[in-house]
Formats: C-alpha cells, structure tokens, sequence
C-alpha cells in the first residue's frame, strides 16, 4: 500500500518544500512512509541534488503500479477534498484506471482539513498571534480571502470559516469579511480581495489578511499576489493610511498536522491489510 500526501502542485519551490515537510512529519507520527506528491506542475521545478524529484500524479501512481503497487491511500493538502481540485483527481485517478486497467489498482482520500473543523481553529490561532504581535490598540478589520475558483463549493466553505471566525474572534476583531483572490467570471467568489480593498472599512486603518491557503507559492506568502494586491491598494489608498497585516499561512500550523494525522489514522484503520505500528 502507498499513502501519499497530495497538493495542487506548483512552480514555487517553498510550496513543493511545505508540502515535503508535511509529509515527513507524517510519516514520522504515523510511522508508514508518506510520499509526497503534487497533482500537476512540480516536475517542473528545478532539481534539487539533496532531495528526490518532485512527483506528479500520473507519474506517480504509473511508477508505483510498475513496482506491483496495487493500492493508494492520498491524503489531500488542500482546504477541503469536496471542491474543485478534488473532483479533478478523482477524474484523473479514474482515467488512469482505465488506460491501465480497472483492476490495476484501487484509491481512496482520506478526510480533508475541513471536515475535522480545523481552518477556524487555525486561522483563528493565526489572526490572534498577529495581533499581538503588533500590539494594536484597537481591533483590527479582517478579510478572510481564497483563492476563489469554479465551484460553488468552495465559496460555501470560505464563508462559513468566516462565520466560524466572526463567532470565535468576537470583539477580538473590527468587521470581518470573506473575498476570493481571483475568479470574477463566478459571482460565488465575489467580491474579489482587491474590491474589497477598495470598500470600506477595510480601505483604511489596520486590517489583518488571513489568507486561506497551506504553503507559500505564487499567490500567498511574501513574493504573492496577495501581497502585491495589499501593497498597491496601501500605495493608492496612503491618504487613508491602510495598512495591511498578513497572518500565518495554514499548512505550517500545528493544528494542520494534527488534523491531517488523524484523518490518515483513521483511514488506514479501515483497510483490512494495514497494520499501524
């Protein structure tokens, strides 16, 4: 059997990194070996010599097959296993069942991050460290932002981790709100992060970002969009003096590993040829 940690996969080697690290602390909790595997782009990423090459999905699962793999276990390092990526893999892992057989092998997902209850939680943690650690003498607005995309299902779940956060922050916080990164062709992403900027009460004062997203890559962390967003609506809006404050990503935080390990747990339990150490 193979247990894989799975990611969208990017260009960005601090994202492939992240994802490296994940699973190697997963595989340290969980005691089986936990490869890590992204669903496209990072067979592109420049090799490095102290480390393997970065898998792709289909790569992947036709290199373990070719060994007599016959069964997958992945778990997704993504928001929720419900939205569009999700759906995606399904469809490719079930195409390479056909191009290599029904009987080539067998797949399943562990639970996502989102259905342990765990992105409030984390980003909750995330928002109040930021806080304190810029010690600010009123609450700050806070705009929970995606990345934003075509299912309906993923704005479903930003806003009700925003809900979730509005209630678990309280007058911690100013206003809150939820936006999504890009996606403006579907109206369940708007508004957009860069309209909202634009709105107020989040076009002036302190107002803390947390985004919704695991690793750092060409959208989040310090070289991303969001921060280039944040940074001309600051420039363009300097006589309202905003000043943005970006929380902790998601997939570093303790919590995520936690969560992560009991879905896997509790999946290898129902597998009849595993054995947990």
């Amino acid at each position: 059997m193979i247990v894989a940690l799975i990611d969208n996969g990017s260009l960005a080697p601090a994202a492939h990194a992240t994802l490296r690290a994940v699973a190697a602390a997963l595989t340290d909790r969980v005691g089986i070996k936990v490869h890590s595997v992204s669903w496209q782009h990072s067979d592109r990423l420049p090799r490095h010599p102290a480390a393997p090459p970065a898998w792709v999905l289909p790569d992947f699962v036709r290199a373990m097959v070719a060994l007599g793999q016959r069964e997958f276990v992945f778990v997704p390092f993504f928001l929720s296993a419900a939205g569009a990526i999700g759906t995606a893999l399904r469809r490719d892992l079930e195409l390479l069942q056909t191009q290599l057989g029904w009987d080539a092998f067998e797949f399943t997902f562990t639970a996502g991050l989102a259905a342990h209850g765990a992105i409030a939680p984390i980003v909750a943690d995330r928002i109040r460290a930021r806080i304190g650690q810029l010690r600010l003498r009123h609450p700050p607005a806070v705009i929970v932002v995606d990345h934003g995309g075509p299912s309906p299902e993923s704005a479903r779940l930003r806003d009700t981790e925003a809900a979730r956060l509005r209630r678990a922050l309280g007058s911690e916080i100013g206003p809150l709100t939820a936006a999504s990164l890009e996606g403006a062709d579907y109206p369940h992403n708007r508004p957009l992060f860069a309209e909202v900027l634009r709105t107020p009460p989040f076009a002036q004062g302190d107002v803390i970002v947390a985004p919704l997203f695991l690793a750092p890559g060409r959208h989040a962390g310090p070289a991303g969009d969001l921060v280039r967003i944040a940074r001309d609506a600051e420039r363009r809006l300097e006589t309202t003096e905003l000043r943005c404050h970006f929380a902790d990503l998601v997939g570093t935080h303790p919590l995520t590993l936690s969560a992560l390990t009991t879905a896997l747990r509790r999946a290898l339990a129902t597998l009849p040829s595993t054995a947990l150490p």
